[in-house]
C-alpha cells in the first residue's frame, strides 16, 4: 500500500527547476563578486605584474556569471530575444575563456621561475643567515681577543702576562685546562711553568725535539693534538674521555739578555708552546673561530712579551744608567773637591813659600848693593841665584798645575818683540861665558819690532829653551834666529793636527834655536814634552832640573794657537829646538787694551825715592819688616801696619803709595781699597794702591783691578823690582804689568 507522508506543491520536474534557479542566482551573485574583490587587489597591490591578466579573468568571470544570470529566464518558456542575449553571452563567454586559456599557457612559466626565484632567494637568505652567524662569531672572537689583549696589557710583567693569558682563555672558552710550556736554558727542553689549575707540577719537562712540539713549531695556526701527548697529559690516567686538545707557538722576542726562568741569550729563533684542553666527558669540539681565538691570543701574547722585554730593557739600562750617573756624579765631586783642595793648598802654599822667598831675595839683593868683599859678593850672587832658581820652580808648578785644569789665561797685551831677544840674549850670555859658549841672535828683516800677545810667557818660553840649549852644551855655540814664518814654513808633516791660518791682523813667529851640546836619542824626542821627564844621556845627567820646563813650554806654545818640536841626528850631534806661536799687529788687533810702555832706561836703575811717604800693610811681621828694608833703602818714608782698620786709621793724604798685602785672614783687602778711594774721594787726592800677592793667577789681578788698585806685584820682590815699581807708578800713575 502506497503511503505518502507529504504532499508536494511542485512537480519533480519542477523542484528541479526551481533548484537550478535558486544555484544560478548565487553562482551569478558569486561570479559577480569576484570581479569586485579582484578590482581592490588590484588597487591595493602596486607592484603586481599582472594587472591585465586580472582584467581579463574579471571579463571572464563576469561573462560567466551573466550566462547564469540569463538561465534565470531561459528556465520557462522565454522569447526569442531572451535566447539571443542568452547565446550571445555564451558566445562572448566561450571567446573570453580560451583567450584566457592562451594567455595562461604564457603566464604558467612565468609564475614558475618567479617561483624559481624565490626559491633561490629564500636560500640566499639562508646563506646569509649563517653568514650573519659566522659574523657575530668573528665579532664575538674579536671582541674576546680585544677583552683578552686589554687584560693581557694592563701590566708589563711577564710573570702576569702569562698568568692573565691562562685565566682569561680559560674563563671564555670554558677550559678544562690550559699551561704554557717555556724553552729551558739548554734550550734542548720544554719546561712546564704556567698552569691554569695546577693539576701537574710546575717544572716537569719533555724533549723539544718530539714529532708533536716540532708539528705545532712549524705553523703558526692551531694544531689539534692527541689528549695522550706528552705535552697535553694533565690529569693521571682514568676511566674518562679527555677532551680534545689544541697547541699552538709563541714567539719570543730576541734580545741577546733577555732571560726569564734563566732563559739563555737568544740567538735564533725561539718559541714557547701554549696547550688548551676542553672539558673531559663531553661531546664538545673545537670550532674554527674558537681556534681562531687561540691562534689571535697567541700572536697578542707574543706582542705583550715583546713590549715587556723592551721595558725589562729600557728599564736595566736605566738604572745602569742612573748607577753610572751616580758613579760620575760622585766622581766629578770628588774630582771638583779634589782641585779644590789641590787650589787650596797650591794658593797657601804659593802664598807661603813665596813669603820667605821674599824675605831672602829682598835681604840679599839689598845686602849685593852694598860694600862687600869679592868673596861676600860671590856668595851672595850664589844666594841670589838659588833664590831665582827656587822661586823660577814655583813658578813652573803653578803654572803647570793651571795650564792642567785651565784656568790660565794668556796676559795678552803690546810689547817691543825685538827687544825682547835682545834681553833674553843678555840675560843667557853671562851664563854661556861661564861655560865658554858663543850665543848669537839673528832677527830678519820682515820681524816687526812690535807685536801684540804675552810678553811675559813668551819670554818665559825663549828662557826654557835658550836656557837648556845652553845647560846640555859643554863647549860650542847656540844660535838663535827669528823670523816672520811664510805660509810653506808652518806646515809640520810630524803635526798634522796643526793647520795655521794667515791673516792680515796676525803673523806667525818662527823662533831657530840651535846648539852643538849632547844630543838626543831620536827615540827619546817625544818625552822630552812630557812632565817630569829628562834626557837620560850620560852627560846630562849631571845638569840637573825638573823636567818641567818643555812640558810648560809646550802648553804655552798651544795656547798662543802655535806648535814646538825639537830636532837631533842622535847623542853627540846637538840639537835645534823649533816652536812656531801666532802673535797680534799693533793697531789691527783688538787684543791690546793697554798702550805700549818702553822699558825704564838703565839711568832709572840707581833712582831713589828720598822724602816718598809709603804705608804698607801686611799681617806678617817678617815679612812687613822686610818690606819695609826695601823702600827705607830706596829712600822711602815707610809707615807700616798690620790690619785693614789701622790702615784706615793711620792713613793719611800725604801718603802717596800704599802696599797691601791681599792674603791677610779676616779681612777683605778688596774692601780696604773701596774704603780708601772713599776717603778720599778723586784721583789725585789719594793714594796709589799696590797689591803684593804671591797668587799669580790672572783673575786675583783683575780682582784687585776691579777693586780700585792701581797696580799688582808678585813676591818675591827684589830692589830692582820695587825700584821699577815704584817709578812707573809716579810716571804715569799705574803699575801696567805684573811684576
Amino acid at each position: 500500500m502506497d503511503c505518502k507522508c507529504f504532499d508536494l506543491q511542485w512537480p519533480a520536474d519542477e523542484l528541479l527547476m526551481r533548484y537550478q534557479y535558486i544555484s544560478d542566482v548565487f553562482i551569478a551573485v558569486a561570479y559577480f563578486s569576484i570581479p569586485i574583490e579582484l578590482v581592490y587587489f588590484v588597487q591595493k597591490s602596486a607592484v603586481f605584474p599582472y594587472r591585465w591578466v586580472l582584467v581579463q579573468f574579471g571579463a571572464f568571470i563576469v561573462l560567466c556569471g551573466a550566462t547564469h544570470l540569463i538561465n534565470l529566464w531561459t528556465s520557462t518558456a522565454h522569447t526569442r530575444t531572451v535566447a539571443i542575449v542568452m547565446t550571445i553571452a555564451k558566445v562572448f563567454t566561450a571567446v573570453v575563456s580560451c583567450a584566457t586559456a592562451l594567455m595562461l599557457v604564457h603566464i604558467i612559466p612565468d609564475l614558475l621561475s618567479v617561483k624559481t626565484r624565490e626559491l633561490f632567494l629564500k636560500n640566499k637568505a639562508a646563506e646569509l643567515d649563517r653568514e650573519m652567524g659566522l659574523i657575530q662569531t668573528q665579532e664575538e672572537t674579536g671582541r674576546y681577543v680585544r677583552m683578552l689583549t686589554h687584560e693581557i696589557r694592563s701590566t708589563l710583567d711577564r710573570h702576569t702576562i702569562l698568568k692573565t693569558t691562562l685565566v682569561e682563555l680559560g674563563r671564555a672558552l670554558a677550559l678544562e685546562e690550559c699551561a704554557l710550556w717555556m724553552p729551558t736554558r739548554t734550550g734542548l727542553e720544554l719546561q712546564l711553568s704556567y698552569t691554569l689549575h695546577h693539576q701537574n707540577p710546575v717544572g716537569f719537562t719533555v724533549p723539544i725535539q718530539l714529532p708533536v712540539i716540532n708539528q705545532v713549531f712549524g705553523t703558526n695556526r692551531a694544531v689539534k693534538i692527541s689528549p695522550n701527548s706528552p705535552v697535553a697529559r694533565f690529569r693521571p690516567a682514568g676511566k674518562y674521555m679527555p677532551g680534545e686538545v689544541v697547541a699552538v707557538r709563541v714567539p719570543l722576542l730576541h734580545l741577546s739578555n733577555f732571560q726569564i726562568n734563566d732563559w739563555p741569550e737568544l740567538s735564533t729563533k725561539r718559541y714557547a708552546l701554549m696547550v688548551l684542553m676542553l672539558p673531559s666527558d663531553s661531546a664538545r669540539q673545537w670550532h674554527v673561530h674558537e681556534l681562531e681565538l687561540v691562534e689571535a691570543v697567541a700572536d697578542q701574547v707574543a706582542v705583550a712579551l715583546s713590549h715587556a722585554a723592551i721595558l725589562e730593557e729600557s728599564m736595566r739600562a736605566r738604572d745602569l744608567l742612573m748607577e753610572q750617573n751616580v758613579a760620575l756624579d760622585l766622581a766629578r765631586r770628588e774630582a771638583e773637591m779634589a782641585v779644590r783642595a789641590r787650589n787650596d793648598f797650591l794658593a797657601v802654599m804659593n802664598h807661603e813659600m813665596r813669603t820667605p822667598m821674599h824675605a831672602i831675595i829682598a835681604l840679599s839683593s839689598l845686602l849685593q848693593e852694598s860694600e862687600l868683599s869679592p868673596e861676600q859678593r860671590l856668595m851672595v850672587e850664589t844666594i841670589l841665584k838659588s833664590s831665582n832658581l827656587l822661586a823660577t820652580l814655583i813658578n813652573d808648578v803653578l803654572d803647570l798645575s793651571r795650564l792642567e785644569d785651565g784656568s790660565l789665561q794668556l796676559d795678552v797685551g803690546t810689547f817691543n818683540l825685538q827687544a825682547l831677544f835682545r834681553e833674553v840674549l843678555n840675560l843667557i850670555k853671562p851664563i854661556a861665558s861661564v861655560k865658554k859658549l858663543f850665543v848669537t841672535l839673528s832677527l830678519s828683516s820682515d820681524l816687526p819690532e812690535f807685536a801684540v800677545g804675552d810678553e811675559k810667557r813668551l819670554l818665559q818660553i825663549l828662557l826654557n829653551v835658550v836656557g837648556n840649549a845652553v845647560k846640555f852644551s859643554k863647549e860650542g855655540n847656540v844660535s838663535i834666529s827669528a823670523v816672520a814664518a811664510k805660509s810653506e814654513s808652518l806646515r809640520d808633516p810630524r803635526a798634522p793636527e796643526f793647520f795655521p791660518v794667515q791673516s792680515e791682523n796676525h803673523f806667525y813667529l818662527r823662533v831657530q834655536v840651535k846648539d852643538t851640546g849632547s844630543g838626543i836619542n831620536p827615540q827619546d824626542i817625544p818625552k822630552l814634552f812630557c812632565k817630569f821627564a829628562q834626557n837620560q844621556a850620560p852627560a846630562t845627567k849631571s845638569s840637573g832640573g825638573t823636567g818641567l820646563g818643555l812640558a810648560i813650554c809646550k802648553r804655552f806654545v798651544n795656547l798662543m794657537e802655535g806648535h814646538i818640536w825639537v830636532e837631533s841626528e842622535g847623542l853627540g850631534k846637538g840639537s835645534t829646538a823649533i816652536f812656531i806661536v801666532k802673535l797680534g799687529i799693533p793697531g789691527r788687533t783688538n787684543e791690546s787694551k793697554l798702550p805700549f810702555m818702553p822699558k825704564l832706561p838703565s839711568n832709572h836703575m840707581q833712582q831713589t825715592f828720598k822724602g816718598l811717604k809709603v804705608l804698607v800693610m801686611d799681617d806678617n811681621g817678617f815679612s812687613r819688616m822686610v818690606t819695609k828694608r826695601l823702600l827705607v833703602h830706596l829712600g822711602c818714608d815707610v809707615t807700616t801696619v798690620s790690619s785693614g782698620d789701622e790702615c784706615l786709621r793711620v792713613l793719611i793724604q800725604e801718603h802717596k803709595v800704599v802696599f797691601m798685602d791681599v792674603r791677610i785672614p779676616g779681612i777683605d783687602c778688596y774692601d780696604v781699597a773701596v774704603s780708601i778711594h772713599e776717603k778720599f774721594g778723586k784721583r789725585h787726592g789719594r793714594p796709589l794702591i799696590v797689591a803684593i800677592t804671591g797668587n799669580a793667577d790672572r783673575m786675583a789681578k783683575e780682582n784687585c783691578m776691579r777693586a780700585g788698585m792701581d797696580g799688582v806685584i808678585l813676591k818675591p820682590v827684589s830692589v830692582e823690582k820695587m825700584r821699577s815699581v815704584l817709578t812707573e807708578l809716579l810716571e804715569h800713575g799705574v803699575v801696567r804689568q805684573s811684576k
